[in-house]
């Protein structure tokens, strides 16, 4: 089985650091989560429905979709302050990337372990700049803005492409597609990585730095 791989790159201040990753993995987390299976038997079940809940930003202007979960939000959050606490703390100059890998178990034979593989890996490479003045922030409030809405697109249209999704599991399999440990929605198995990186990813931050300055010269 072929892992698809997909890499996402955004530039913003540090303060929009935890808001921005929050809407890229929530979005990503809503199109691959299903209500809870409730099995009458082998072979019969059902689908709970999955709720959703808009959420505006603080420092971005934007708003986007998640999952109404408050278990996988707080799931998603530590991921994501622990990440947004790494990068401020590494002393390199802002750049990281967090990962979101969706994989299926795999049962071994005793005494091996399960072998996880994955099918999709979501990459988001993150390049932290910083800004003279509060009329710089706002602008980079707006452009992060119109860059995440153009990142959510891309999300949507990769995921609606006809390819390998794991097959629906039977009862005593479910645990080898789905995190079941939920107790009101149920996402694919996933786990979220990150890495800090040392240099800065400096064409990307100075085309935000150069979009800035051409919006105040307007």
């Amino acid at each position: 089985m072929n892992c698809r791989s997909e890499v996402l790159e955004v530039t913003v201040e540090a303060r929009q650091v935890e808001e921005a990753m929050l809407a890229l993995l929530h979005t990503i987390l809503l199109h691959r989560s299903t209500g809870k299976f409730h099995y009458k038997k082998e072979g019969t079940y059902s689908i709970g429905t999955v709720g959703t809940q808009d959420i505006d930003c603080d420092f971005i202007d934007f708003s986007f979709v998640r999952v109404t979960s408050e278990e996988l939000d707080r799931v998603i959050r530590k991921a994501v302050s622990e990440f947004k606490d790494a990068l401020s703390n590494s002393g390199s100059d802002g750049v990281g990337q967090i990962s979101l890998e969706f994989y299926q178990k795999k049962k071994s034979r005793w005494p091996f372990s399960d072998e996880c593989i994955p099918w999709e890996v979501w990459s988001i490479k993150v390049n932290v700049v910083n800004l003279a003045n509060e009329q710089e922030r706002q602008i980079c409030r707006e452009k992060v803005g119109e860059k995440l809405g153009e990142k959510v697109i891309n999300v949507v249209e990769v995921i609606n492409r006809h390819e390998y999704l794991p097959k629906m599991p039977t009862q005593s399999e479910v645990d080898n597609v789905f995190d079941t440990s939920l107790k009101d929605v149920q996402p694919y198995l996933y786990k979220i990585t990150y890495q800090i990186t040392d240099s800065l990813g400096t064409s990307v931050s100075t085309t935000m730095r150069r979009l800035i300055k051409d919006t105040l010269a307007l």
